[in-house]
C-alpha cells in the first residue's frame, strides 16, 4: 500500500498571501496524509487543513499564537507504515543540523522541519531523514516558493521538491 504525503510549512497567511495556492490545495485534497511545520499565523488555514485533510500531522511555528498552541504540539510524531516520523518548526542553524538532530531524535526515521523557508532533503550520518518543504507563499532569499509531496511504500520515502 502506498501512502502519499503533502509537506508545507512557514504558510504564514494572511500575511505572506491571502489563500494557498490552488496546485497545493489539489494536493492537500488528494494526500493521504497532510503535513504542516508550523507557523500558520492564523488558525482560518488550521481549520480548513483539519476539515480537508484525512490525516493531518501538525507543529505550531514561532509565529504561531496561543490559539496553536491549544490545538497543537511543539514537535508531532506519527508512524506512516511503519516510518516512525516528527514534525518540528525549528531545528536551529544549518551547520551542524545532522549531528544536531541525530542527537535529539534518535530512532526516528524522518524529520520535517520549517522556519528558514529554504528547501532542504539530507540523511544524517545516522540515517534521519531531514526535510524541509520551504514556503509555498514567502520565498524569501528562494527563486520560488516550494512545497513537497513525498509517499512511502513499504517502509521506504520518495520525495518530490514543487515549485510554485
Amino acid at each position: 500500500m502506498t501512502t502519499n504525503l503533502v509537506i508545507m510549512a512557514d504558510t504564514h497567511l494572511p500575511k505572506r498571501a491571502k489563500v494557498l495556492p490552488a496546485e497545493l490545495w489539489q494536493a492537500v485534497d488528494a494526500a493521504d496524509v497532510v503535513i504542516h511545520a508550523g507557523d500558520w499565523v492564523e488558525a482560518a488555514l488550521l481549520d480548513e487543513l483539519d476539515e480537508r485533510s484525512k490525516r493531518l500531522i501538525a507543529c505550531f511555528g514561532n509565529n504561531d499564537g496561543p490559539e496553536f498552541h491549544d490545538r497543537l504540539p511543539l514537535i508531532a510524531e506519527a508512524g506512516i507504515e511503519g516510518l516512525r516520523l516528527a514534525v518540528i518548526h525549528e531545528t536551529g542553524a544549518k551547520q551542524g543540523r545532522e549531528a544536531r538532530m541525530d542527537e535529539q531524535f534518535p530512532g526516528l526515521d524522518v524529520l520535517v522541519f520549517g522556519h528558514s523557508h529554504i528547501p532542504w532533503d539530507t540523511t544524517t550520518p545516522n540515517g534521519l531523514r531531514l526535510l524541509n518543504p520551504g514556503s509555498p507563499t514567502d520565498r524569501r532569499r528562494q527563486p520560488h516558493c516550494t512545497y513537497m509531496t513525498a509517499s512511502v511504500d513499504g517502509g521506504k520515502l520518495t520525495v518530490q521538491l514543487h515549485r510554485l
